[in-house]
């Protein structure tokens, strides 16, 4: 069954012409559990092997949390992309796909008992930590382990800010650099994150000189690190343009020639920046209703099973199936009972009918490993094409 979709010019501008021709082929040519998330590979390894190319002595770990679709991650495994984990459970992919522990870190400041025996035992060596009491839970887990510190650094103009839970400010930070090698450790660097959808290039250069003092007060104390970890944030276009990868790591290698040694190391952690805009969930309008002066569109997926992100103030752009009908105002809402699953409001979009296929564009982020089962409504499933 050949569908026609309403594209509009503003669709172009978020979603490349070959990813689009890639899911509606797609979606024709094959029947499709609805809801579904459609993840187009060729996208997804453009945008990988545009990670780190502009930074010097760079290495990439993808952030599992993004996306831990076992396809995604034997794709990115096969580029030869490293991985970075919070969790046990972001670990079980990685070992089904025979990823070597040496191609493993984990930047969880705070990590499960049951975590850190599995990393252990699987041989992960890299691991975050910002407080005293997680450095004596590493130092009586995994007593060679190598460690960085996790740093405070502002995260304004992030849409998804990371500031408040995790992260040290310098004179802290000093001391516990110290008092993990104290503890027998080998404290071999500094990271931070400038939060998630990051469109302040700025944010960088402040993290950056934060930790030039860091990196050179311990220094000072004779502990010489090597590893910097900028951590991801890099931002993906949702419903308007945003700063492009190249543009933020030429900015970043210039900062960490002129602070750092020219043989230090970068570790760079997308998640988002890799993930987000090859992905695309297809879905249906299940109901439609009006309240009040409100048109009420509901739709397959919400905010219980893939579209999380939408109440902390993502915007998503959504495109309807054809079926001739005049372009109206919507608040658009997902399948539970629950009227806290509410994806949109104020959405402008041709009149579907009930059983319209829906497509909501830049999903590949956050979405299905954000997901529950709420309310008995599966998490969709993944579909790499």
């Amino acid at each position: 069954m050949t569908r026609i979709f309403k594209i509009e010019p503003f669709h172009r501008e978020l979603i490349s012409k070959t990813s689009l021709l890639n899911f509606l082929s797609f979606l024709d040519t094959n029947e499709v559990e609805l809801p579904a998330l459609l993840m187009d590979s060729e996208r997804l390894r453009k945008k990988a092997s545009a990670v780190g190319k502009n930074i010097r002595n760079s290495k990439v770990f993808y952030a599992v949390k993004a996306n831990a679709g076992q396809g995604v991650i034997e794709l990115l495994d096969g580029m030869g992309l490293n991985f970075e984990i919070a969790s046990d459970g972001e670990l079980e992919p990685l070992a089904r796909a025979g990823v070597a522990a040496d191609r493993i870190i984990t930047s969880n400041p705070v990590k499960t008992f049951k975590f850190l025996k599995r990393a252990a035992e699987y041989g992960i060596k890299y691991y975050a930590y910002d407080s005293r009491e997680e450095v004596d839970k590493i130092a009586g887990i995994v007593p060679d382990a190598k460690v960085y510190l996790r740093l405070s650094v502002p995260n304004e103009g992030s849409e998804w800010p990371l500031s408040k839970k995790f992260g040290v400010e310098i004179d802290d930070g000093i001391s516990l650099i110290t008092y993990a090698a104290q503890k027998g450790l080998d404290p071999v660097g500094i990271t931070f994150h400038v939060g998630s959808q990051c469109t302040n290039i700025y944010n960088w250069d402040n993290a950056l000189y934060k930790a030039k003092v860091l990196w050179d007060m311990a220094a000072q104390k004779g502990i010489v690190m090597r590893v910097l970890n900028i951590g991801g944030g890099y931002p993906v276009k949702y419903t308007k343009n945003v700063v492009d990868i190249e543009e933020i790591e030429k900015n970043i290698d210039v900062l960490i020639g002129e602070l750092f040694p020219p043989d230090i190391e970068v570790f760079i952690e997308p998640g988002r920046g890799v993930v987000g805009d090859a992905g695309v969930f297809a879905c249906q309008v299940i109901g439609k209703s009006k309240r009040g002066d409100e048109n009420w569109l509901h739709i397959d997926v919400g905010v219980f099973n893939g579209l999380m992100e939408s109440i902390g103030g993502i915007k998503y752009c959504y495109i309807v199936e054809d079926t001739g009908g005049k372009k109206m105002n919507w608040t658009i809402a997902g399948p539970s009972c629950d009227s806290f699953d509410v994806i949109d409001r104020n959405v402008d979009l041709y009149e579907p009918r009930i059983g319209s296929m829906v497509l909501i564009l830049t999903c590949g982020a956050y979405t299905t490993s954000y997901a529950s089962e709420f309310n008995g409504f599966a998490i969709p499933k993944t579909v790499l094409i």
